[in-house]
């Protein structure tokens, strides 16, 4: 099947899910993700989170192959963490999907971690 109709086919998609990536630390000597996360305890992990309509499996996959992709989420995306959004999914609304996935970001935040979400 051609990749791009994977990409774009949500119609047969319900549900919505929330996901996280592991960043490289590397991320940290970025002034935007710097500012964003002004309490972030040198040498802690760094993330990022997300939501949508996809698996996290395959966003994943976007992201890295530059597909509607986070910069963060591409340059620095180095694997998925389900055990941080698993028992979150699948979510019924993007509504809950994007509380949700405030919620993790800023909870994670909150442990001195650093994180970017929208």
């Amino acid at each position: 099947m051609n990749q791009n109709k994977i990409y774009n086919d949500v119609t047969k998609m319900s549900n919505y899910y929330v996901y996280v990536i592991e960043l490289d630390k590397a991320v940290r000597y970025d002034k935007k993700f710097r500012v964003k996360n002004p309490k972030y305890i040198n040498g802690t992990a760094c993330f990022y989170v997300g939501q949508s309509v996809r698996n996290p499996v395959l966003r994943f996959e976007q992201h890295k192959e530059g597909y509607k992709a986070n910069r963060y989420a591409k340059e620095y995306g180095l694997k998925l963490r389900p055990d941080l959004y698993k028992k979150y999914n699948p979510i019924p609304t993007r509504k809950d999907a994007e509380e949700i996935e405030e919620m993790i970001g800023r909870k994670l935040r909150k442990l001195g971690l650093g994180v970017w979400f929208n």
